[in-house]
């Protein structure tokens, strides 16, 4: 087994007009713990300072990539994977950030647990206006061969994933997704590979007036729609139900209604 402190790690950002929360994203990587990794960070064609921010940092590891034009996120998630070369990817948005030992931890775990080639982990909400942070998952989360778990309770933030480089060479994000495109990847992987939890939090998902999918819910219905009645019959097959996918199409719905209603 290799010594972990020389097991390069890709982090991944993808970055559009975030100069607001950029500083403490970078900030948190570069503190980590975990010395030998890079960051491949990936300028969606922003408009604003995002580049002077990233400026400020003085780092080697650090490798910038600007695209010629407007590129859905998961196109830009799939393009950036393809620049980096790490034995193990990360990815971090700009308007959140991890904390110091994440890396240190995740790759420690794996290291240590090579029946496994994915690890997530729990992270915090952190409410921008309020100031606060809470944890996201109160209960134990699930390890193991986990697609149902998956199904019937999303538990996986892509914030904290780690998992190997290798698996990229058969899978890729679906670019045709502008919302769900993290949820259907990893429910992908999970009928592959098994998927480990680590139960401490350790990144934090920051709630603001202009998280992106906060912003477009009636898209996220129309694609989780989609999702559904593409893979049903699939998942049939294979013994998966997909009924509390259904009920949380419906609360969304229902939430856009609600806000239809009284916002409007």
């Amino acid at each position: 087994m290799k010594k972990k402190d020389n097991v390069l790690v890709s982090v991944i950002v993808n970055c559009h007009n975030a100069e607001e929360y950029l500083e403490e994203c970078i900030k948190s990587i570069i503190n980590q713990t975990y010395e030998n990794w890079e960051l491949i960070f990936l300028d969606n064609f922003s408009s604003d300072n995002s580049k002077f921010v990233l400026d400020k940092f003085q780092d080697k590891r650090i490798k910038y990539f600007k695209s010629n034009n407007l590129l859905n996120l998961y196109e830009a998630r799939n393009l950036a994977i393809d620049k980096s070369r790490g034995e193990y990817v990360s990815f971090l948005d700009t308007d959140d950030f991890w904390e110091k030992d994440k890396i240190h931890k995740q790759i420690e775990f794996l290291e240590k647990h090579e029946s496994y080639q994915i690890v997530f982990s729990n992270y915090y909400v952190f409410k921008e206006r309020k100031k606060n942070k809470t944890i996201r998952h109160k209960i134990n989360l699930p390890s193991g061969k986990i697609t149902q778990k998956l199904l019937d309770f999303y538990s996986i933030g892509i914030l904290t994933i780690l998992l190997k480089k290798s698996i990229f060479a058969e899978h890729k994000f679906n670019r045709n997704y502008n919302i769900i495109g993290d949820f259907d990847f990893f429910i992908r992987l999970s009928q592959k590979f098994k998927i480990a939890s680590i139960q401490e939090p350790l990144a934090s998902y920051r709630v603001h007036s202009l998280n992106y999918s906060s912003k477009n819910i009636k898209m996220h219905i129309r694609e989780l729609q989609n999702w559904i009645k593409t893979n049903e019959e699939n998942f049939k097959k294979n013994g998966y139900s997909l009924n509390k996918q259904k009920f949380y199409l419906f609360k969304i719905k229902l939430k856009y209604l609600l806000n239809s209603i009284f916002y409007h």
